[in-house]
C-alpha cells in the first residue's frame, strides 16, 4: 500500500519529464517502450520495498532485544548538515547538501516522495548525481542545467541500521526563470506611434513566460509614470510560467509629441544592469501656429526694379505646416522648407509695376489644420509711365484741322502730358487721368493741329512725365502733306504695229509729281499684272515685258496712276495686235469604227490662227487633195479652219497613218497631227515557215503561231482529234496562247493539230503536223548462232526508231575486217548480217549498232560461234591447286569451245573413277557461251594423291590435254605484277595480279618508301581486293612499292621496289596546271604574255610595281627553265634512266590539246622522266577530281567504231595546217569521200580549216573525237618546216631479243630506255608525240579487248592499242587470230613531222652520233634498261604464262628488220614466226637518246593509254 502510494506520484511526473527531455523521432513507440520500463520499474521496487521493510522489521526485532541486553553500546545517527531551501536560476547549477553523522543506514534521495536510489549515478535522471562519501557521511545532490521540471520538494532519507531509527529532512528547490520576452502589443522597440491630439490612445506591455510572474513597471522618458488607473494581469500561459500584461491608456496633446513611453519588466533572475524593456515615441498629430511674413512692412513705398525677399514661417505643428504664397489669390510659390517643428517658404521677386496695390497672402496648413493660418501684405509701387502713344492721321492737305491725342502707360503717381506741334509748346490742352487695371493710372490729352501750306510734312511730339520719380518718355508723330500726281504716260509701242507671238515687247509707264510720289498699276483687259517700279526725287516708272501670244491679240494694257491726294487714279491705256500660229490640230473620223468595206471621213480641225491658216493633209510624205474647206472665226480674234477627205476602208489599212498639218504662212509656223487607223478585222495566220513541226522523244518542242488581228486580244484553241488542248504548264501537254508545248515529247504525240484564233471580229484555223522522231532502239537480236565450220551463217538485229533507213543500222566489231566476208542487207527494220564461210576466227561478238543521229546509239552484241575444237587456258592459277592433307582437294580446268566439250581425268594415263566413289567427283558449270569449267573433286586427299593430273576437254571436233598439279597447301606465291593505276598530290592508287595462292585465302601487304630513303611504311589490303590506295603520301615526293602475299602458312617474298610513282604539286594558284599533271611551264608560257593586261591595269606608280613583279617571276622561270633543260639534256644522254608510267582520267572528247611533241617538251623540262629530280606540273582541282578516280578495270567497255577501209592518214603537203576532221562513224558508210560527211566536216572543209583523214587511227595533229557533237577538234594550226634530213639506222639483228611480260591487266605500256613516260590521259615519253589534254569528271576511255594468238596460243589483252607517231617513214599494225598472225594495216608513210615535234634537226644528228659510239654499251645493258622502265608486270619471268604481253627489243644492228620493236603474246619469243608484227621504227625515232623506241597507244577516241 505504501509502496503504491510513493511510486504512484513519481511515476505520473517521471511520465511527463520524459516527453519533454528526451524527444525521439518515433514519439509513439518511445512512450510505448517507456509505459513497459515503467510498469516492470514499479514491480522491482515494489518487491524491493516489501523486503526492506522486512529487513527493517527484523532489524529493529534484533536492535529491541539487544537493547534489552545491552542498552547503551553506540550512538544514534543524526545530520550534520540538514538541507535547507534552495533557489537557483534556470540553466544553472544546484547543489543540495546531505551530510550525515554515525550514519547507519542506506542514503536515498526522494523527489516529490520518489525515491532516487541509493547508486550515485540516478537511472533516469543524466542531471542528477549524489556527490560524496559514505565514510564521512556527505551525500550532496547536484543537479546540472536545471529547469522548471526540477522545481520540486526534496528529501534526504537515511533507513534504520543497527539498532539505529530513521531520519530524514526536506528541502524544497525553487528553479527560476527570466522573462522570455517584452513587447508593447503592436508596436516594435523604438517605433513611432502616430496618434491625433486629444485621441485616446492605449499602451499594452506584455511580459511572457517568466518564473515567477514578472512586475512591469512604466517610464515617461526617464521618469517612473504612475497613472492614477493601470489595467495589469497575470496567467500562465504554460505550465510554471507566467506571462504579466500592463495596459496604460493615454489622451496625448501637442506636449506628448516626440515623448517616449518605456515599459520594464522586473525579475529576480534579470540583472539589474541589463534591464528588459520595451520603447515607443509618440508623434502627436496637431496643427500649425499661425505663419507671419517677414521683409516687407505694411505701408513701405517700393520702387519699380527693386528686389524684394518676402518670408513666411509658421512654428509648431505635427507634421510641420505647409506654407503657401498667393498674389490676389492666385498661388504663386509652393515651395518650403522644414526645420524640426519650424517651417519656412521665402518669395524673391523684382518689383514691377503690377505689384502695386498687389496683396501678397501666406496661408499655413497640415492634415490636422480646419483651415489654413493666413498671413498678408498690400505692397505699395512706384513707377513712371514706360511709353506714350500719339494717335491721329499721318496724311492731311492743306488746310486741315488734324485732331491728336496723347496717352501713357500705367504710372503711379499719374504722370503729366506736355505737346510740341511745329517746334512749339501747346500749353491749353485737355487732361484726364482713370485708375489702370494694371496698378497705377493712366493718362490722356487731345489737341487739334492745322495743316499750313509749302509744308511736306508737321511733326507733333508728346512728353509723359512722373513728377515724384523725375522720369519722361516721348512720342512723335509725323503728319504727310499731300499733293496729286501728274497724268501717267505710255512709250514703246506704236498702236496698229504687228507684234508676232512669241516675240518680247516692253511697255514704260511714266509719272511725275505729286507728295507721295504717285503708285504705278499695270491692268491687262482689267486684270492687273506685276511690274518693275522704279523712283526718282520727282517721277516714278514702271515697266513690264510682255512675251506675246495668242492672248495678247486686240488686249488693252492701262497703266494707272494714283496717290493719296488722288480720288480717282489718272490712267492712259494702248491696244496690241499680235500675228499667231495655229497651237492645235484634231482629227476626227466619221464612223468611229472602222471596217473592211466601208466609206471614212477624216476631218481637220485647226485652232486659231492670225492671220487664218493654211490646211493640207499627207500620207507617207506624199500630200493628199482635201475637200470642203472652210473658215470661222476663233478666238483672240484669229480664225478657225477645217479640211477633210475621205477613202474607203480595206483590211490592210489598219495601221495606215495619215498626217494633218496647219501652216501660218506670215509667220512660217505649223503644227500637225497624225491618226493611226484602227481598222477591225477577224484574225489572219501569219504563214508559218512549214506546217510540219519536227521534235524529238524526251525532249521539249514548242509550236509557236502568230496572227494578225484586231483588235489584238486573240483568244488561242488548240485541239487534236477533236480533243481540246489545256492551258497552263501544269501538263505535259499544254497551250499557252499561240503556242503549243510539249514539255516532254513521246512518240504518241505525234499527229495534226488545230488551231484556233478568235476575237471579236471573227475566227481563222490553222493544222499542224508533229512529227516526233525518237533514237533507235534495239528490239531483239538473233541469239546465238551455231554454225559448222565453212558455214554461212546470218545474224539478225531488228531495230525501232524515227527515222530509220538502213544507214542508220550498222555492223562492227574490233579487230576484224567486215570487208572481206560480210555484207549486209536491211528490210521491215531489221537488218542482216550475212558471213560466209565462218571459221575459228570468226568466232564471238559482232555489235549490231543503231543510230539515227536522233539520241544516243545504242548497240547489242550477238555472239557468232563457229564449232571448233576444246581449248583449254593455261593461266598459272588454273595450272596448279592444293590441299591439305585429310582435306577436300579441288582441281581446276577452263576450256573453251563449241558444241560443248567433254571433260575427262586422267592420272598417270588411267581414267579416274569419277562419281562412282566417294573419292572423285566432278563439279561442272558453264561460265559463257564458250566457256566451260570441270573441277576434279579430290575427297580426304592423301599423299599418294598430289602429283599431276591430265585434264582432257573433248569434242566432235577433236580434244585438248593439259596437267593440273596437284600440290600440299603452302604459302603463297609473289603476286605476279604490281602496277600504279593513279597519282594526286597526295595518295597513289596501285593494283596486283595476285599469284598462285597456295591453297589458302591470300591476303596482301603493300610497302613503300621514299627513294632516297631505307624506312619502309606497311598497309595491308583490303580482303578480297586486288587493289589499294595509299594516302597521306608527301606532295612532289618519289616513292617506291612492292607487294607481297601471305597465308595461314607463311608469306611471299616482296616484288623488287620497281615500282614507283611520284606524288604531285600542288597547282599554283594563279597558273593553271598542264593536262599531264606535271612540267614546268614551256617556253610558249613565258609571262612576257601576260604583261601586257598588267599594263592595262597598272597606272601611275603601280605601273612600276607591275613591271618589277614580271621582271622578278620571268628572272625565276627563265632560269629554272634553264636548269630543267640542262637536266633534260643529260637526262635524255643517259642510258639508264627510267620512265613512269602513270594513269590518269582522260580528257573530256571536246577538250583540245597544246599540239606539243614529247620531243619538244623533253627539251623544255624534264617533267616527263623521274629521275633527276624532276617535279612535274600539277592539274586543277577538276582534273584532280578525275584523275583519283580513274581506274582501269577489265569491265565490258564498248569497242571503238572505225571505218571500214582501214586506211591511214593522208599525206599532208608542207603549206597545208596540219589539222582534219575525221569522219564520224555514223556518218560514213566506209568509202571516204566528202559527199557522206557529216554536216560539221563539209561545214569545216568548206571554210578551208580543216581535212578529211579516212584512217582509223587519230589524227596525226592529236584531235580528240567529240562524242556529244559528233566531231573531232584539232589542234591550232601548226607550220611545216623544210624538209629534214634522216639519217636511217643500221638494220639491228635479232640475235639479242631480250623479252619483257606485261601482264593482261595492264593499263599502258611503255617500251623505252630513255626515260620516257606514258600518261594514261594522252601522253608519251622520249621522242614520241605528245598529247596534252584538260582532265575533267568524264567516263573511262574507250578500251576494249582482242584475242590474239601466236604459234596456236590463244590470247586475250586488256586494250585496244594504237600505236601513235611511231616512226616518220612506216607504220605497220597486225592482230593475232587463231594461231595465225594476218596483217591488219599496210605500211603507209607518215606526213614530215612539224618543227615542234623534231625540234632541232642537227640535234637529232648529234644524237644518232652518240648513238652509234655507244651502241656495243647499250647492247650489253639492254635488258636492264627495259626493266627500269615502270612497267605493269616488271619482274615477271621469261617464260611469261598466257595472257601476258612481251615487248621485245630489237638492238640497232640486225639484218632485215630495221630500227623495229616488236610486240608478240606467247610465252616465249619465236623469231622463226611467219606471222609478226611489227613497227617499223624508222629514222628518227632510232635517234632517240638511249637506243631503244619509245611507243605510245591510243584508244579509240584518240585517248593514249
Amino acid at each position: 500500500m505504501a509502496c503504491n502510494m510513493a511510486l504512484s506520484p513519481v511515476l505520473t511526473k517521471e511520465e511527463a519529464q520524459q516527453p519533454q527531455q528526451q524527444q525521439q523521432p518515433n514519439q509513439a513507440l518511445q512512450q510505448q517502450q517507456t509505459k513497459w520500463q515503467q510498469h516492470a520499474t514499479k514491480r522491482r521496487r515494489c518487491h524491493q520495498h516489501w523486503i526492506k521493510h522486512l529487513q527493517i522489521l527484523g532489524m529493529a526485532v534484533i536492535a529491541l532485544s539487544l537493547t534489552g541486553l545491552a542498552p547503551c553500546h553506540a550512538q544514534q545517527q543524526k545530520f550534520r548538515t540538514t538541507p535547507h531551501d534552495l533557489q537557483v536560476l534556470e540553466g544553472a547549477e544546484a547543489m543540495m547538501r546531505c551530510e550525515v553523522t554515525n550514519v547507519a543506514g542506506a542514503v536515498q534521495w526522494t523527489k516529490d516522495g520518489f525515491a532516487l536510489g541509493f547508486s550515485a549515478v540516478i537511472p533516469g535522471f543524466p542531471r542528477y548525481s549524489v556527490l560524496g562519501d559514505r565514510k564521512q557521511g556527505v551525500y550532496n545532490l547536484r543537479i546540472s542545467n536545471a529547469s522548471i521540471n526540477d522545481d520540486a520538494e526534496y528529501q534526504c532519507q537515511v533507513g534504520p541500521a543497527r539498532l539505529n531509527s530513521a531520519i530524514r529532512a526536506n528541502a524544497k528547490l525553487t528553479v527560476i526563470s527570466p522573462p522570455a520576452s517584452i513587447e508593447i502589443k503592436g508596436y516594435s522597440h523604438n517605433s513611432k506611434v502616430e496618434v491625433r491630439e486629444n485621441q485616446d490612445l492605449q499602451l499594452k506591455c506584455i511580459v511572457a513566460n517568466a518564473k515567477p510572474a514578472a512586475q512591469i513597471v512604466w517610464y515617461r522618458g526617464n521618469v517612473e509614470y504612475k497613472p492614477e488607473k493601470r489595467d495589469d494581469l497575470v496567467e500562465e500561459s504554460i505550465p510554471k510560467r507566467w506571462t504579466t500584461t500592463s495596459s496604460l491608456k493615454l489622451k496625448p496633446g501637442s506636449d506628448d509629441d516626440y515623448t517616449e513611453y518605456t515599459c520594464q519588466a522586473k525579475h529576480k533572475a534579470l540583472s539589474p544592469d541589463m534591464p528588459m524593456r520595451a520603447t515607443v515615441q509618440l508623434s502627436v498629430l496637431y496643427p500649425p501656429g499661425p505663419p507671419y511674413i517677414e521683409g516687407y512692412s505694411q505701408g513701405d513705398t517700393l520702387r519699380r526694379g527693386q528686389s524684394v525677399e518676402l518670408m513666411c514661417r509658421s512654428r509648431g505643428g505635427n507634421p510641420p505646416a505647409q506654407l503657401i504664397w498667393y498674389k490676389n489669390g492666385s498661388q504663386i510659390r509652393m515651395a518650403y522648407r522644414t526645420a524640426g517643428r519650424l517651417s519656412e517658404n521665402i518669395y524673391a521677386f523684382t518689383a514691377e509695376a503690377g505689384d502695386n496695390k498687389a496683396r501678397f497672402r501666406c496661408e499655413a496648413s497640415n492634415v490636422m489644420s480646419q483651415t489654413p493660418l493666413k498671413a498678408e501684405v498690400d505692397l505699395s509701387v512706384l513707377f513712371a509711365p514706360t511709353h506714350v502713344t500719339v494717335m491721329g492721321p499721318t496724311e492731311a492737305r492743306v488746310g486741315d484741322v488734324v485732331p491728336l491725342t496723347c496717352n501713357t502707360a500705367p504710372s503711379n503717381p499719374p504722370a503729366e502730358i506736355k505737346w510740341m506741334v511745329g517746334g512749339r509748346q501747346v500749353r491749353n490742352t485737355t487732361f484726364s487721368k482713370i485708375i489702370s487695371p494694371e496698378g497705377g493710372w493712366t493718362s490722356t490729352s487731345n489737341i487739334t493741329a492745322i495743316v499750313e501750306p509749302h509744308k511736306r510734312s508737321l511733326v507733333v511730339i508728346c512728353h509723359g512725365l512722373n513728377m515724384q520719380l523725375t522720369e519722361n518718355v516721348v512720342s512723335t508723330h509725323t503728319i504727310n502733306v499731300l499733293y496729286p500726281p501728274a497724268p501717267p504716260l505710255i512709250s514703246g509701242y506704236i498702236e496698229g504695229q504687228i507684234i508676232p507671238a512669241g516675240s518680247v515687247q516692253k511697255l514704260l509707264c511714266v509719272s511725275s509729281g505729286g507728295n507721295p510720289l504717285a503708285t504705278l498699276t499695270w491692268y491687262k483687259n482689267d486684270k492687273r499684272i506685276n511690274s518693275v517700279i522704279r523712283a526718282a526725287d520727282k517721277s516714278v516708272s514702271a515697266e513690264i515685258t510682255i512675251l506675246a501670244n495668242v492672248t495678247d491679240n486686240q488686249a488693252q494694257y492701262r497703266c494707272e496712276a494714283s496717290n493719296s491726294a488722288t480720288e480717282i487714279p489718272l490712267f492712259q491705256s494702248t491696244t496690241l495686235s499680235v500675228h499667231f500660229a495655229p497651237e492645235t490640230v484634231k482629227i476626227r473620223i466619221e464612223p468611229e469604227e472602222l471596217r473592211p468595206g466601208m466609206q471614212a471621213a477624216i476631218i481637220c480641225d485647226s485652232s486659231s490662227s492670225n492671220p487664218p491658216a493654211k490646211l493640207s493633209w499627207w500620207k507617207d510624205g506624199i500630200p493628199i487633195e482635201g475637200i470642203n474647206n472652210t473658215s470661222k472665226p476663233g478666238l483672240w480674234g484669229g480664225t478657225v479652219s477645217t479640211l477633210e477627205f475621205r477613202v474607203n476602208i480595206t483590211q490592210e489599212m489598219n495601221g495606215v497613218v495619215y498626217t494633218c498639218q496647219s501652216a501660218n504662212e506670215a509667220l512660217q509656223r505649223s503644227v500637225h497631227e497624225a491618226i493611226s487607223l484602227d481598222v477591225l478585222y477577224r484574225p489572219k495566220f501569219v504563214p508559218p515557215p512549214s506546217s510540219t513541226a519536227v521534235g524529238v522523244e524526251g525532249e521539249s518542242l514548242q509550236v509557236a503561231l502568230q496572227t494578225k488581228a484586231n483588235p489584238t486580244a486573240v483568244e488561242y484553241k488548240w485541239t487534236k482529234d477533236g480533243s481540246t488542248i489545256p492551258q497552263g504548264g501544269e501538263h505535259r501537254i499544254f497551250a499557252d496562247g499561240g503556242s503549243l508545248n510539249f514539255s516532254r515529247l513521246h512518240r504518241d504525240d505525234a499527229g495534226v493539230y488545230s488551231c484556233s484564233a478568235s476575237n471579236t471580229q471573227g475566227k481563222a484555223t490553222l493544222n499542224i503536223t508533229v512529227v516526233v522522231e525518237y533514237g533507235t532502239t534495239i528490239k531483239a537480236v538473233s541469239e546465238n548462232i551455231i554454225v559448222n565450220p565453212g558455214e554461212d551463217a546470218m545474224l539478225s538485229c531488228s531495230v525501232e526508231g524515227k527515222p530509220l533507213t538502213e544507214e542508220h543500222v550498222k555492223w562492227e566489231r574490233v579487230g576484224y575486217d567486215m570487208t572481206v566476208k560480210t555484207s549486209t542487207t536491211f528490210a521491215n527494220g531489221t537488218s542482216y548480217l550475212h558471213l560466209k564461210n565462218a571459221q575459228r576466227e570468226d568466232v564471238g561478238n559482232f555489235r549490231c549498232v543503231a543510230d539515227n543521229r536522233v539520241a544516243n546509239p545504242t548497240n547489242r552484241d550477238v555472239l557468232l560461234i563457229v564449232k571448233f575444237a576444246p581449248e583449254i587456258t593455261k593461266s598459272p592459277t588454273m595450272m596448279r591447286a592444293a590441299s591439305g592433307t585429310g582435306e577436300r582437294g579441288r582441281l581446276p580446268c577452263r576450256a573453251q569451245a563449241s558444241p560443248r566439250p567433254q571433260f575427262i581425268w586422267r592420272q598417270d594415263k588411267k581414267d579416274l573413277p569419277i562419281n562412282r566413289t566417294y573419292k572423285y567427283e566432278v563439279e561442272e558449270r558453264k561460265i559463257d557461251s564458250l566457256t566451260y569449267e570441270s573441277a576434279l573433286i579430290v575427297d580426304k586427299v592423301a599423299p599418294a594423291d598430289y602429283g599431276a593430273y591430265e585434264c582432257i576437254a573433248r569434242n566432235e571436233l577433236g580434244e585438248t590435254v593439259e596437267t593440273v598439279r596437284l600440290e600440299i597447301t603452302s604459302q603463297p606465291d609473289p603476286p605476279l605484277s604490281l602496277n600504279i593505276l593513279n597519282v594526286t598530290h597526295d595518295a597513289v592508287t596501285v593494283a596486283w595480279t595476285p599469284g598462285f595462292d597456295g591453297g589458302l585465302k591470300a591476303s596482301y601487304r603493300v610497302r613503300y618508301r621514299i627513294v632516297d630513303r631505307e624506312q619502309y611504311k606497311y598497309i595491308d589490303g583490303l580482303p578480297n581486293s586486288h587493289k589499294l590506295t595509299i594516302a597521306g603520301l608527301r606532295m612532289d615526293t618519289l616513292y617506291l612499292f612492292s607487294v607481297m602475299a601471305w597465308n595461314e602458312l607463311g608469306q611471299s617474298a616482296y616484288l623488287p621496289d620497281l615500282t614507283r610513282a611520284q606524288t604531285k604539286e600542288a597547282p599554283p594558284p594563279s597558273q593553271p596546271a598542264s593536262s599531264l599533271g606535271g612540267g614546268p611551264p614551256t617556253t610558249s608560257q613565258t609571262p612576257l604574255g601576260g604583261t601586257s593586261a598588267m599594263l592595262l591595269v597598272g597606272v601611275g606608280a603601280g605601273i612600276v610595281v607591275v613591271l618589277l613583279n614580271v621582271f622578278v617571276i620571268g628572272c625565276c622561270l627563265h632560269k629554272r627553265n634553264e636548269k630543267r633543260l640542262k637536266r633534260v639534256s643529260e637526262t635524255t644522254n643517259q642510258p639508264g634512266k627510267t620512265a613512269t608510267i602513270e594513269m590518269y582520267a582522260p580528257s573530256s572528247y571536246n577538250d583540245t590539246v597544246t599540239g606539243e611533241t614529247l620531243s619538244s617538251v623533253s627539251e623544255k623540262s624534264e617533267s616527263y622522266s623521274n629521275e633527276g629530280g624532276s617535279q612535274p606540273e600539277y592539274i586543277d582541282e577538276a582534273r584532280k577530281k578525275a584523275a583519283s578516280t580513274y581506274l582501269v578495270e577489265g569491265a565490258d567497255m564498248p569497242p571503238p567504231r572505225y571505218q571500214k577501209d582501214g586506211t591511214l592518214p593522208v599525206l599532208y603537203p608542207n603549206n597545208i595546217v596540219n589539222a582534219c576532221t575525221l569522219p564520224h562513224p555514223r556518218h560514213n558508210n566506209g568509202n571516204a569521200t566528202a559527199i557522206h560527211m557529216s554536216r560539221d566536216d563539209q561545214m569545216l572543209i568548206s571554210k578551208g580549216i580543216y581535212i578529211p583523214s579516212p584512217s582509223p587511227a587519230p589524227p596525226p595533229d592529236g584531235s580528240y573525237y567529240n562524242m556529244n557533237s559528233d566531231r573531232y577538234l584539232s589542234y591550232p594550226p601548226m607550220e611545216y618546216p623544210a624538209a629534214l634530213d634522216f639519217s636511217a639506222a643500221p638494220p639491228m639483228s635479232m640475235a639479242h631479243l631480250q623479252p619483257i611480260t606485261v601482264t593482261s591487266q595492264a593499263a599502258a605500256l611503255l617500251a623505252s630506255n630513255g626515260g620516257a613516260t606514258l600518261m594514261g590521259n594522252g601522253t608519251a615519253g622520249g621522242s614520241g608525240t605528245l598529247r596534252r589534254g584538260i582532265l575533267r569528271g568524264i567516263p573511262q576511255p574507250d578500251v576494249t579487248h582482242h584475242t590474239t594468238a601466236v604459234s596456236g596460243s590463244p590470247m586475250q589483252m586488256l586494250h585496244d592499242l594504237h600505236p601513235v607517231n611511231l616512226s616518220a617513214t612506216t607504220l605497220t599494225t597486225s592482230t593475232m587470230l587463231n594461231g595465225s598472225m594476218t596483217t591488219a594495216a599496210t605500211t603507209s608513210t607518215l606526213p614530215r613531222q612539224p618543227h615542234g615535234i623534231l625540234k632541232d634537226p642537227n640535234r637529232s644528228k648529234q644524237q644518232q652520233q652518240q648513238q652509234q659510239l655507244q651502241q656495243q654499251h647499250q647492247l650489253q645493258h639492254q635488258h636492264q634498261q627495259l626493266l627500269n622502265a615502270s612497267l605493269v608486270g616488271v619482274g615477271v619471268p621469261v617464260s611469261a604464262p598466257m595472257g601476258s604481253m612481251q615487248i621485245l627489243n630489237l638492238p640497232a644492228q640486225g639484218s632485215g628488220m630495221g630500227s623495229n620493236l616488236l610486240m608478240t603474246t606467247s610465252a616465249t619469243y619465236d623469231p622463226t614466226g611467219a606471222a609478226m608484227s611489227s613497227f617499223n621504227g624508222g629514222a628518227a625515232v632510232s635517234a632517240a637518246s638511249a637506243g631503244g623506241l619509245p611507243v605510245a597507244y591510243t584508244d579509240a577516241d584518240g585517248h593514249l593509254v
